[in-house]
């Protein structure tokens, strides 16, 4: 397979994957605010939060469709694309993947039906429990994926003979050293994504009429929300950088830009990578403050990149991927934090703030998507020549597609991606503008 080619294949299975991963993380941090709305509908004053509830149960069921068809690319990618790699790791990504799919269809056919169509037949308390499900659901269907995908970044509990993994300890493989990183900037991600979609959402209704109390709700949740998980996420990625030092120097390496083993780490904040001088142009750094995220050997010296010639990520595209996903965030805790600040003095009215401040949030919409893509590109990219870090490269597991036939097949998916989020786009501002109908429930209940 020829180097474009090469490049193509991980290109389009990235942008499978990312597709996916965007209304996934919608579904996934939706379902555990919709209990929550659920559960505050219980109490007396249950109108608002009953609204609230209606409102994005239909975003939520939107998400649920769209990231269970576009994860159908990827399991055909992950064979038509990489047609090698389970050979090698079929002991272990065998059983993952057949444990996210059976979940996945667990939950589907027995609780995420009676939730979205049963509530006018059941009891309040009984749908209370079936959106717990729901949301448990998605949880553990999400699990098996973030295991495989962390294991291939750390493998773990396995033994590498004749060219094939092996599983010795299932629990090893299960919490992998990646594993709890990976998965709590997943789910806090998620939290993210959620909240800055409410706050949009709900700015975006503030700028053509006012807000009811069921708004106003909504938007102090996902103040909050957004606000707790900006604060966890920093401390989510400072532990997981503190992991790849440890388990992909190469990765921390080339996030840093750091070249040359021995000197004196700088803390680059910002620059143009040169690979072929092995150099950083229009650099602008912190002196001296970069060695914490770097890995060492077993004399406890930092790391370069020129210990690992041949075999280095692209550094351009991992150095600026991290850097992306960085301040993304960064905007994010800012305009969550100010937010915040202003709004406690107006009631949580979104309607109190400034016509420009309502503009801004409502741009930032999807700006947890931007943070998503970012970090997954770091991720993918940032692992490269490897697939399973140490022992299997991209290239040997990569297929013979001619690179015009992949690019005519890439061409099609981002077709079909695109018509998925126009429709995603326009139903969401329909009912962002029109709301939704009320439900008529059975024994003259409202």
């Amino acid at each position: 397979m020829t180097y474009s080619t090469l490049w193509l294949s991980q290109i389009q299975f990235f942008s499978s994957l990312g597709f996916m991963l965007l209304f996934l993380v919608i579904e996934l941090g939706l379902a555990w605010v919709l209990l929550y709305f659920k559960l505050r509908s219980l109490g007396a004053d249950h109108a608002p939060w009953t609204e609230a509830y209606r409102f994005w149960v239909r975003v939520f069921a939107l998400a649920f469709i769209l990231s269970f068809a576009s994860g159908m690319p990827v399991l055909i990618q992950f064979g038509s694309l990489w047609p090698a790699l389970m050979d090698k790791i079929g002991d272990v990504a065998g059983p993952l993947l057949a444990a996210a799919i059976l979940s996945a269809f667990i939950f589907k056919s027995c609780f995420l039906g009676a939730m979205l169509f049963g509530q006018r037949y059941v009891s309040d308390r009984v749908h209370a429990v079936l959106v717990f499900m729901v949301a448990v659901g998605v949880l553990v269907s999400s699990f098996w994926l973030l295991v495989l995908l962390s294991w291939m970044h750390t493998p773990a509990g396995v033994t590498w003979a004749e060219g094939q993994y092996h599983v010795l300890d299932w629990w090893g493989v299960l919490f992998n050293p990646a594993l709890p990183w990976y998965a709590g900037l997943f789910i806090l991600a998620s939290a993210l994504a959620v909240a800055f979609l409410m706050l949009g959402v709900i700015a975006g209704q503030a700028l053509r009429r006012p807000v009811d109390e069921s708004g106003r709700l909504v938007f102090k949740t996902a103040l909050y929300l957004a606000s707790a998980a900006v604060l966890l996420q920093a401390l989510a990625a400072a532990g997981t950088g503190q992991m790849t030092a440890r388990h992909q120097p190469a990765k921390a390496a080339a996030a840093a830009a750091y070249w040359h083993s021995g000197t004196q780490p700088d803390l680059v904040l910002s620059a143009w990578p040169d690979a072929q001088a092995g150099a950083n142009r229009a650099a602008w750094v912190w002196r001296h403050a970069g060695g914490k995220w770097l890995g060492r050997d077993d004399s406890g010296n930092l790391r370069g990149l020129d210990r690992f010639l041949g075999m280095t990520p692209p550094v351009a595209v991992t150095f600026w991927s991290f850097r992306l996903a960085v301040l993304a965030g960064l905007l994010m805790a800012l305009a969550a934090l100010f937010t915040l600040w202003r709004a406690r003095r107006v009631h949580y009215d979104p309607g109190a703030l400034s016509r420009g401040w309502r503009r801004v949030l409502a741009g930032m919409t999807f700006s947890g998507w931007v943070l998503l893509l970012a970090g997954l590109a770091y991720l993918m990219f940032g692992s490269y020549p490897y697939a399973v870090t140490g022992t299997i490269t991209v290239s040997e597991i990569a297929g013979d597609t001619h690179f015009d036939v992949l690019l005519g097949g890439y061409i099609a998916y981002l077709l079909f991606y695109g018509v998925f989020l126009a429709g995603f786009f326009q139903l969401l501002r329909h009912i962002a503008r029109y709301g939704v109908v009320p439900i008529a429930r059975r024994r003259g209940r409202a």
